[in-house]
């Protein structure tokens, strides 16, 4: 695919990490955000290649922060190629036994934050015949019991559909991926199967999406390691 310019949400670690960084081993520019000014730090002085990428603090779930991590994007780069809303996350609990306060943030974050990073980039995506991936789960296709994390990705999935019908007349091409058990920092406290996936084909996935002809649209990838059986 050619050199492109890729605006990726809370990419400082697990599958974000990964695709900017597979996306610039291939050339391409790439836009990062996340909230902690430390975390980003790290991760621009490991990934290398100054020129083609951009690290930007900015907290997903914020309107005004998102809009400025897009406007910067195309003032650094020129133009928007792909937007990936990957920043989310889970707070562990059930709706049952849980701890509300700890739920706001992982519903907007998980919900709204894709919804404004859509509302920002739409218009430059328009521009260049551009691609929106979010990045959704297996948690969204298949219930568990008492999961508000759950239903954060079920929302993420029905997102996915409803911004690929306003998206697709104008020329966006829009992607739900869906990873399986993922062995990231994601996880961090919980105990991991060992037949989890590294993120690298998560991010694999992201560049198979971005790297579609013009007039494709591919709209769902589904992951799950060998040995998942949910």
């Amino acid at each position: 695919m050619s050199s492109k310019t890729v605006l990726i949400t809370g990419a400082t670690s697990g599958i974000g990490a990964h695709t900017a960084r597979l996306l610039l081993d291939r050339g391409h520019r790439v836009a990062v955000t996340g909230r902690d000014e430390n975390k980003l730090k790290t991760f621009l002085d490991e990934a290398g290649h100054p020129g083609r990428l951009l690290g930007l603090v900015a907290d997903a779930a914020d309107w005004e922060a998102t809009a400025s991590a897009v406007t910067r994007t195309v003032e650094h780069f020129g133009a928007l190629d792909a937007a990936v809303a990957n920043a989310g996350f889970m707070s562990g609990d059930s709706i049952g036994a849980g701890d509300p306060t700890s739920w706001a943030p992982m519903v907007l974050t998980n919900v709204l934050g894709p919804a404004l990073l859509a509302h920002a980039t739409l218009p430059h995506l328009e521009a260049t015949g551009g691609r929106l991936v979010l990045i959704g789960s297996v948690a969204g296709l298949k219930n568990s019991p008492g999961n508000l994390y759950s239903a954060t990705k079920w929302a993420t999935t029905g997102l996915a559909e409803n911004l690929r019908l306003l998206a697709t007349t104008r020329g966006i091409g829009v992607t739900v991926v869906n990873p399986g058990m993922i062995d990231t920092p994601f996880w961090e406290g919980v105990s991991v199967p060992p037949f989890a996936l590294s993120p690298q084909p998560i991010a694999e996935a992201v560049r198979f999406a971005l790297d579609q002809p013009a007039g494709v649209d591919l709209n769902t990838l589904t992951i799950r390691p060998l040995g998942q059986p949910a």
